[in-house]
C-alpha cells in the first residue's frame, strides 16, 4: 500500500460486518413492526414495514436541511399513531433489546476486528462511515456483533448527526471537511459499488469488499483495489 494512506473510511453492514442486506432486513423489520404491536400500536405489520421504508427513502433523500433521524420521524408521523416521542422511544427500546436477534442474519468475522487494529497499528486513523439510517444505540449493537471496538473509530455516522446518506455524495464531503481530511491520504473500503464506490468523484481511492459485493443497479464497477477481507488484513498489513 502506497504510504500516502493515513486515513481509512470503513463501512459496516457487508463490509466489516459480513451480511446480505436484504436478508438483514426480512429479518429485523418483522421484529420492529412486533415489537410495536406487542406495545400497543395498532399498526397493520405489512403496512407498518412500507412505512418504515418511505421513512428511510426520505432520509435517502435529505437534502441536509435537516438530521435523518428528523427526515425520518417527520415521515413517520403521520403514519404512526402514536406521538412522535413515543414512537422514537419504541424504536430505541427496540434496537436496544430485539433487534440484537438479527445477529443470526449476519456473518461476523475476527478478520474484521483484526483490520481495523493492523490499520491502527500502522499509524493510521480509522473511521466507521456507515450510512446513517440507524440512530446511535443501533449501530453501536451491529458493531458489537462484528467483534469490533467501538473506541477503534475516530468517527461514527448515525441518523442523529448526519443530514445525508449514501450514495448522496455531500454524505461522504461533509465527512472529510468535517475532519479536515485530504482526499489523497484516503482509502474507503466498502461492499457498495453504488453507495461506496462514489466516494472516488472526490478523490478518494476505494477498496471494494467482494465476499458479500452489492450491486444492485449493475453498475460498471471502478475501483483501486479490490479483495476479500484477507486480502484487505494483508494489503493493510
Amino acid at each position: 500500500m502506497s504510504m500516502s494512506i493515513r486515513h481509512i473510511l470503513f463501512d459496516l453492514d457487508g463490509t466489516l460486518l459480513p451480511m446480505v442486506q436484504d436478508e438483514f432486513v426480512k429479518f429485523y423489520m418483522p421484529l420492529l413492526a412486533k415489537h410495536y404491536i406487542k406495545s400497543g400500536v395498532q399498526v397493520d405489520p405489512k403496512a407498518f414495514i412500507g412505512a418504515v421504508w418511505k421513512g428511510y427513502e426520505a432520509m435517502v433523500k435529505n437534502d441536509g436541511s435537516r438530521t435523518n433521524r428528523e427526515a425520518f420521524w417527520s415521515f413517520m408521523e403521520d403514519i404512526l399513531p402514536t406521538s412522535t416521542e413515543k414512537s422514537e422511544q419504541l424504536a430505541v427500546e427496540f434496537y436496544g433489546g430485539d433487534f440484537n436477534q438479527a445477529i443470526q442474519a449476519t456473518s461476523p468475522t475476527p478478520l474484521a476486528d483484526q483490520i481495523v487494529k493492523a490499520a491502527k497499528a500502522r499509524g493510521m486513523h480509522t473511521y466507521l462511515a456507515t450510512n446513517p439510517v440507524f440512530p446511535r444505540c443501533a449501530t453501536m449493537n451491529r458493531i458489537r456483533w462484528a467483534g469490533l471496538d467501538a473506541e477503534d473509530f475516530e468517527l461514527i455516522t448515525t441518523y442523529e448527526d448526519c443530514s445525508y446518506c449514501k450514495p448522496n455524495i455531500e454524505y461522504f464531503r461533509t465527512i472529510l471537511q468535517t475532519l479536515d481530511l485530504n482526499p489523497a491520504e484516503c482509502l474507503m473500503v466498502g461492499n457498495d459499488v453504488e453507495e461506496d464506490l462514489v466516494i472516488r468523484d472526490l478523490g478518494v481511492k476505494t477498496y471494494l469488499v467482494t465476499e458479500t459485493m452489492e450491486n444492485k443497479k449493475n453498475l460498471p464497477i471502478h475501483t483501486d483495489y479490490r479483495g476479500t477481507l484477507a486480502d484487505l488484513l494483508e494489503f493493510v498489513r
